[in-house]
């Protein structure tokens, strides 16, 4: 029974967002009922494995099983991923109107990718769902399709992502030629060199996906994308799951050495460059995306010194926060047709309970005591204090920072209302001046959780969570370094209301970061795909094209061969028989002709069949490739 609850969270939710994509537009007024009560079963079947902990297997390549399990880790990430997907899909269902069946169907097979992340314990199941959760994030960032910008926008960040990816292959690769197999938990067992090509490339692999530096520029592109993607991709789902995988191969990164050190230092150093370029942005959804690097580097950060159990807490407590001033920022957006900070000013005043939501999710973003990001983010330091006291300091400046871009967003916000607000507004759509019920009660629960969720490092949630992982006896956060933090987080707090626009001017566009990812990833990639393309339509179609035309002239002469030649020869052989000749020519034309034209006519219907699948749209072949590979893993579990 637990097996069967493992493996309908994953394909439940793949099902049915399959079903959803291909219905389309049919779907539209049945898709947000249908994508929230699949949401519902999904929380109830995460909730279920995290307290049995199935695990199941089946073999799916020679040496390399499809592995399934949830263990300590994935039994305090998974429930939080599935209640926030819950959440966002109940905020959506007020916020989207358009394609809502694609729109639905796609958060669906995206959710589904996440679980099969969390639970995986083999790097086959990993590629499957790291694939999968890549190309439907494309198709998300990119929903509004017609809008070039925001399609150049997921086409920056699908192809940033697919270029770190390629760290997990060469890590697959590394792993079978130095003799440690392909489980997650086998890695560290490489020998000799390849033990560092392993780290290497799953390191590479997760700061990509987790928008580390060097990748970090990815994730302010993808804002262009509708803000319920934002509340789920960019706080509990793609992020975090680079984060994840950190955690999940921390035993590998210790074994390497310099692979935990170099995870630890990429993720204080992200904490503080993105934290300035939080501090730095005017639009609340660039602030909420540079900060969602610089808290995931605290994930990075504890994965790299062992804080394993920390780093877990602080993701999940972090996707909370996050998706809760999302949620926020969306719902601005839809009502006020803006997310620029200056223009969202008195915002709060304007919706008293929004901006009593709001202010927990920044004030709890600041690391203010007793709110859930202040005890996770001192549960990390503590850790990287007992390795490194350099390291220590770096994490306190980016927990100031993270205290001062929250302040701003926080006191912006609140703000009297000015006499020409009204000129602010409807500067990036029309806005509707309202927020729906629909809209506000993912953001309760969600500011519960931004409040609360700090239970996780504090006994006795934290300490059985610390048993489980094996880190009886790990450093923890003193009285001294406590008081610290929360003065530090208050004392910029209030100091940001003194000074209300702090903004390093170096920072505001993100460090260079998108120039260079351009320049080094997107351009090349996209002249080689143009080039392919002529290639494509010069050599490979001009190939086909002429093969079709010599077979239709082949069949041309063979046509003429048979009335010239055959037919006049049975003529003259069967000149005293003509109702037998008759007949040859009767069976001629309803046998070998109407054979010959049948098959015909099934190879055209068959390509009319096919060139309807070539639309020319990415995230419609990458649907399709979810559905085939979707269709495969059924047919193996079927098989087996």
């Amino acid at each position: 029974m637990s097996a069967a609850l493992l493996w309908s969270l994953v394909g439940l939710p793949a099902v049915v967002g399959a079903l959803l994509c291909a219905a389309g537009r049919r779907a539209d007024r049945a898709a947000p009922a249908v994508a929230v009560g699949t949401a519902v079963l999904l929380l109830g079947a995460a909730v279920a494995v995290a307290v049995q902990r199935p695990e199941v297997s089946v073999p799916f390549l020679p040496g390399a099983d499809l592995g399934l399990a949830v263990d300590a880790l994935s039994a305090v990430v998974l429930p939080a991923v599935a209640a926030v997907t819950l959440l966002v899909l109940v905020f959506s269902a007020g916020e989207i109107a358009d394609a809502r069946g694609r729109f639905f169907g796609l958060m669906l097979l995206f959710a589904a990718a996440v679980a099969l992340t969390v639970t995986a314990t083999t790097l086959p199941a990993l590629l499957f769902a790291w694939e999968i959760m890549g190309a439907t994030s494309y198709a998300l960032i990119a929903f509004s399709w017609r809008d070039p910008d925001r399609v150049g926008a997921g086409t920056t960040a699908f192809l940033t992502t697919r270029a770190a990816d390629v760290g997990l292959y060469v890590a697959a690769g590394a792993a079978l030629a130095g003799g440690a197999g392909l489980g997650l938990a086998e890695l560290q067992d490489a020998e000799g060199p390849w033990l560092d090509v392993v780290a290497a490339g799953v390191l590479v692999a997760a700061l990509g996906k987790a928008a580390q530096l060097p990748f970090s520029f990815w994730l302010s592109r993808a804002m262009e994308g509708p803000s319920p993607v934002s509340a789920l991709l960019h706080s509990a789902a793609m992020v975090a799951m680079g984060g994840y995988l950190l955690l999940r191969t921390a035993p590998l990164l210790e074994a390497s050495g310099w692979a935990a050190t170099t995870a630890a230092w990429v993720g204080a150093l992200t904490a503080v460059a993105l934290g300035a370029v939080a501090l730095a942005q005017h639009d609340l959804k660039q602030t909420l995306a540079a900060s969602t690097s610089a808290q995931l580097g605290y994930v990075v950060l504890g994965a790299g010194v062992g804080g394993v159990s920390g780093g877990a807490a602080h993701l999940v407590a972090h996707a909370a926060t996050k998706a809760l001033l999302f949620l926020v920022a969306g719902a601005w957006l839809s009502a006020l047709g803006t997310k620029q900070l200056t223009a969202l000013r008195g915002a709060a005043r304007r919706w008293p309970l929004v901006g009593v939501l709001a202010t927990v999710g920044t004030l709890s973003l600041a690391g203010v005591v007793p709110l859930s990001l202040w005890a996770t983010k001192d549960d990390v330091l503590a850790v990287a204090k007992h390795s490194s006291v350099a390291l220590y300091v770096v994490g306190l400046v980016g927990a100031a920072l993270s205290a001062a871009y929250a302040a701003k967003v926080l006191w912006q916000m609140w703000g009297p209302l000015p006499a020409d607000a009204e000129r602010g507004y409807d500067t990036e759509r029309q806005g509707t001046r309202r927020i729906e019920l629909v809209q506000t009660a993912p953001m309760v629960v969600l500011a519960a959780g931004a409040a609360v969720l700090g239970l996780l490092v504090w006994p006795p949630v934290g300490e059985a969570i610390r048993r489980a992982l094996g880190e009886v006896g790990a450093p923890r956060p003193g009285v001294v370094e406590l008081v610290v933090s929360s003065v530090l987080a208050v004392g910029v707090v209030l100091a940001v209301r003194r000074w209300p626009h702090p903004e390093p001017a170096w920072a505001i566009h993100w460090l260079g970061l998108g120039a260079a990812t351009q320049a080094l990833v997107v351009r090349p990639v996209l002249r080689l795909a143009e080039a392919l393309a002529r290639f494509d339509d010069r050599v490979l179609d001009r190939s086909v094209t002429g093969a079709a035309v010599a077979v239709r002239g082949m069949a041309s002469g063979f046509a003429r061969f048979d009335d010239r030649v055959l037919d006049r020869g049975v003529e003259s052989t069967a000149a005293g028989s003509v109702r037998v000749a008759r007949g040859a020519a009767i069976a001629d034309s309803a046998g070998f002709d109407g054979a010959a034209e049948g098959v015909a006519g099934a190879a055209r219907r068959l390509g009319d069949l096919l060139r309807r699948t070539q639309t020319g749209q990415l995230h419609q072949y990458y649907v399709q490739a979810a559905v085939v590979l979707a269709a495969a893993l059924a047919l193996l579990l079927l098989t087996r």
